[in-house]
């Protein structure tokens, strides 16, 4: 009898334990992210491992120094980056911050396109073709997206997709300065899509921004503000393969859409 009445105080008390935390807002702000968490009950040791073992395994030859730019993008993005993202939503009114947004994607749209016709997606070129056209002459230079509202959205490729396309293998992973996670691939890429819209040079921001250096520090800040990811939002020491993991899944996902 003293057995089953200690099991139902224990039962009462996990359950009045649950409730409460039901309702408990952690200190950075989030509800219990692992509440809609389903457990699998036929989940086996052997699944449950090769598992986590496709999470390390990552080529990352490079470990020892992506661990130290990472750690150097972590206080950066704290001491630098977060507090002039605050500071330019605090003094730009929303609708100014939607318009340099929309005008930097626009202008995103021409590495896009040339990637779209180099993995031969012909809807999708038509479709950035269209949004580059009306965005640039409705949509004031980019400042208002008339495309997403037509039924025109997004798309967005780069020459590393393009590179993946073709069959060029990523390469070791990198986590560049500012930057954030990468591969070698990718890496190549990124300065490929800047050459081609630096050559493109539509509406003539590539040429200003090298007089206005601002330009391209705004165009910093706004890719900032707009990226949802904080460095030690997963509260977990193994962030740094996380983020890898699902970097390099994530990527692996796209060229193949």
């Amino acid at each position: 009898m003293a057995k089953r009445f200690t099991a139902l105080l224990c039962t009462c008390l996990l359950a009045s334990g649950l409730v409460q935390a039901e309702h408990q807002v952690d200190d950075d702000g989030f509800t219990q992210p692992l509440q809609h968490l389903q457990f699998n009950p036929r989940l086996d040791q052997r699944e449950f491992e090769r598992s986590t073992l496709g999470a390390l395994n990552v080529y990352d030859p490079l470990e020892s120094w992506n661990r130290r730019v990472y750690h150097f993008n972590y206080r950066f993005d704290q001491w630098v980056f977060l507090p002039l993202v605050d500071g330019y939503r605090y003094v730009t009114p929303t609708l100014v911050q939607h318009g340099v947004s929309n005008f930097f994607s626009n202008l995103g749209d021409v590495p896009s396109l040339l990637n779209s016709l180099l993995q031969f997606k012909g809807k999708r070129s038509l479709q950035t073709s269209a949004r580059l056209l009306f965005n640039t002459t409705l949509g004031v230079a980019g400042l208002w997206d008339p495309a997403s509202r037509m039924g025109l959205p997004k798309q967005k490729e780069d020459f590393g997709q393009t590179l993946g396309v073709y069959g060029v293998p990523a390469g070791p992973y990198l986590m560049l300065p500012l930057l954030g996670p990468a591969n070698l691939r990718d890496t190549g890429g990124l300065v490929v899509d800047f050459g081609v819209e630096s050559q493109v040079n539509l509406l003539n921001v590539a040429e200003a921004s090298g007089n206005h250096p601002e330009i391209t520090a705004l165009k910093m800040v706004d890719q900032r503000a707009i990226t949802d990811f904080r460095y030690g939002q997963l509260n977990s020491p193994f962030e740094y393969e996380k983020l890898r993991y699902a970097y390099s899944e994530a990527r692996k996902l796209q060229i193949a859409e």
